[in-house]
């Protein structure tokens, strides 16, 4: 791959609460009407090109292994092709890092980065723009390899675990740890 002065960056879209919004004739969250463009069109790049694949719209809740499968070998195919710099995952939290550790057992040769939301983009108080933000910096720094980022974290794959308590990912090896340096 020719590299130039602009940082390409495939985002693949497989659903989760990044991608919901209010639908009012449901009376609740749909993907129907995916927000992830517009999250990504609020943030000047002007050095980064972004360009999304849409490879599924469900919450991971609902996600099958064969779902997770194919989300793996896309990003492989797309890694081995060379036409982008790095991939960033968007994807529902509830299946986020066991999607990232398949990923990491196949390790791509560029930076693979997995994020998601807590909170809908279109809803106000998302996470989703940071999380974002964060995952495009990550992609342009990381060596290659499988990272889930959330929250001002960069994890490696196989240490990421959600917290269901704190509403987050945490690295495993450290989740044992007070704000005072004591393990638990």
């Amino acid at each position: 791959m020719t590299l130039d002065s602009q940082l390409r960056i495939l985002v693949l879209a497989t659903g989760g609460t990044i991608d919901k919004h209010y639908d009012p004739a449901i009376g609740g969250l749909s993907l129907a009407n995916p927000a992830l463009e517009s999250a990504l069109e609020a943030l000047w790049q002007p050095s980064i090109q972004t360009v999304v694949e849409r490879l599924m719209a469900i919450d991971s809740l609902d996600m099958t292994t064969a779902d997770q499968l194919m989300i793996v070998d896309t990003l492989m195919s797309h890694a081995a092709a060379g036409q982008y710099h790095a991939i960033i995952v968007t994807h529902g939290t509830d299946r986020l890092a066991a999607t990232a550790r398949l990923a990491a057992e196949r390790g791509p040769a560029i930076p693979t980065i997995f994020t998601g939301a807590m909170v809908p983009a279109a809803c106000v108080g998302s996470d989703a723009h940071a999380n974002l933000a964060q995952a495009i910096l990550a992609a342009g720094v990381q060596p290659p390899g499988v990272y889930v980022v959330f929250h001002g974290r960069v994890i490696p794959a196989e240490q990421a675990v959600k917290d269901v308590t704190k509403q987050t990912f945490m690295d495993q090896r450290w989740q044992h740890i007070d704000p005072t340096g004591q393990r638990s």
